[in-house]
């Protein structure tokens, strides 16, 4: 199974966990899928590439039954220098799916090889100050199946969307023939112009995690770029 399984239609819309209110975690996954969310961004941050310890696989643990059961799968965003030291713990804890920095894949095969010897399905993210041409030539390395393009830097929730962002994604569906994902201040005044731009997976956490209702909030995004 992979992203070719997962994507329903042309577009998915995917809730960034990291923006949840953990004290309602499950709660809030349970309204989503019942809303009808089935992809779910999970992000890891080490302390080192990015400044805050985020969540991990503890967390996963948590959720993943639940995800699964519900015929979800989880996208694991590791925003970490060595993803490769992190790969069987996050297969064994539920992860479907790795998402690696190409600003530190030396080999991005090698490393997306590792990744699928435990099962999981590989993508390539980069940062806004690494070209498009950088992602599309690590993407092509590892057979990545989908390239993540970061709209803020990687860190921290609730950031502004950057617009130079929508260039970036343009540039970078003229170089991959694989879906494009997009992360950082995704919301409804954007969501259409991303799509146009290229992009067909939409990461959302304040604008879901952050509105009243957050089931609503997905839904609206989902019928935004169905």
């Amino acid at each position: 199974m992979g992203w070719s399984d997962w994507i329903r239609g042309d577009t998915e819309v995917e809730p960034s966990l990291y923006a949840a209110d953990f004290r309602r975690l499950g709660e809030q996954i349970d309204s989503l899928l019942v809303a009808g969310c089935r992809v779910f961004h999970f992000d890891c941050g080490d302390g080192h590439f990015v400044p805050p310890v985020t969540i991990g696989p503890v967390v996963l643990r948590s959720i993943a039954p639940s995800i699964h059961e519900a015929g979800g799968v989880l996208d694991c965003h590791l925003m970490v220098d060595d993803p490769v030291h992190h790969f069987e713990e996050f297969a064994a804890s539920g992860a479907d799916s790795v998402t690696f920095h190409v600003e530190v894949a030396d080999d991005p095969a090698a490393i997306a090889d590792r990744a699928r010897a435990h099962g999981l399905a590989v993508g390539v993210v980069f940062n806004p100050e690494t070209s498009p041409e950088r992602a599309a030539e690590a993407a092509a390395s590892a057979a990545a199946e989908i390239v993540l393009c970061m709209s803020i830097h990687p860190g921290y929730s609730g950031q502004a969307f950057m617009p130079e962002a929508l260039g970036r994604i343009e540039t970078l569906a003229g170089l991959v023939d694989v879906p494009i994902q997009v992360d950082g201040g995704v919301g409804r005044d954007n969501v259409e112009t991303l799509h146009a731009a290229g992009a067909s997976l939409f990461i959302a956490g304040s604008a879901i995690f952050g509105a009243p209702d957050p089931a609503e909030a997905y839904r609206g995004l989902a019928a935004a770029v169905a």
